[in-house]
């Protein structure tokens, strides 16, 4: 049995390992993906103190590395079910149940899907959620990227520099974020942007074709050729399988500063709690809260 059971391991879920670690906990991280979390696929992060444009993934290996450094252990697979009310906390995964004194909850948050017709079909065959990931097997192809952020300009931006043509598919009528992060993509001369622009449906039968697209003013369709169609219209939590904790509207664990949930022995950090500000620094700051409220909930059990 470990002391700590972390879910996650992107900045939130390696910061409380290695907090949990020089605490001497012990403490076993579950990532079923990548270990670092989104931020794998940021070509650059221009805004983490002391960081300037270090990219995404070597700052996920530095974390990743120091963690394992640290003692933490690792179970590369995702966690598919949670009993959390007990003093003994379980979580289970495909090849068997794990026990703990605590739990910390960094799942995160991950992308959306559009559910339009063609996209779960072609899911790995042309449709994609990471153009860093993905990119370079579209190399001289036209793509195209759907949303307005500022994921879906970093990722147009990377894709207009190894593939032929990219267009760029904005809901509404203007991007989401400033003038400033929109500049570098509009000046590129092989960016299209559609906007008041919808995809309805991804063509192809064994690898993705083209797109048919709709103007949300006219109501015009019309179909674009393409190879590739990275989606990237925002984040949403999975917190389903955690049962008994309370979730906002929109299916965040709710949580204070204090990382603290309404079960003894469980908290929660990260992008997948309620708060105002989700970047690196916040997650970083609270798998660091999470441990340490981790090791002073067993030292005050250990001396009842």
């Amino acid at each position: 049995m470990k002391d700590v059971l972390i879910v996650g391991g992107g900045t939130a879920g390696l910061t409380a390992a290695i907090y949990a670690r020089r605490a001497g906990l012990s403490c076993t991280v579950f990532e079923q993906g990548t270990p670092g979390g989104k931020i794998v696929s940021s070509p650059k992060i221009a805004n983490y103190p002391a960081l300037p444009d270090v990219s995404g993934y070597d700052y996920a290996m530095a974390l990743w590395e120091q963690a394992k450094a640290c003692g933490a252990e690792f179970v590369m697979e995702r966690v598919i079910g949670a009993e959390l009310s007990g003093d003994v906390k379980a979580l289970q995964t495909a090849s068997g149940s794990y026990e703990g004194k605590t739990v910390v909850l960094a799942n995160g948050a991950f992308r959306k899907k559009l559910g339009v017709k063609g996209e779960k079909e072609l899911e790995g065959r042309g449709v994609s959620y990471c153009a860093t990931c993905d990119g370079a097997f579209f190399r001289g192809k036209a793509v195209a990227v759907i949303g307005g952020g500022e994921t879906a300009l970093e990722d147009a931006a990377y894709l207009a520099g190894i593939c032929e043509t990219v267009f760029l598919l904005v809901r509404e009528a203007n991007f989401s974020v400033s003038e400033e992060l929109q500049k570098p993509v509009l000046n590129m001369e092989n960016v299209t942007v559609l906007k008041n622009t919808v995809l309805e449906e991804i063509k192809g039968e064994k690898f993705v074709t083209g797109a048919q697209i709709r103007n949300t003013v006219t109501g015009d369709t019309s179909k674009i050729s393409v190879s590739a169609v990275f989606v990237a219209v925002g984040v949403a939590p999975d917190n389903s399988i955690f049962k008994g904790l309370s979730l906002d509207n929109r299916g965040y664990i709710a949580a204070g500063e204090d990382c603290k949930t309404l079960i003894p022995g469980v908290f929660v950090a990260g992008d997948t709690r309620t708060k105002e500000l989700r970047q690196l620094v916040t997650a970083a700051s609270d798998g660091a809260v999470a441990a340490t409220a981790a090791f002073r909930y067993l030292k005050e059990k250990a001396g009842k």
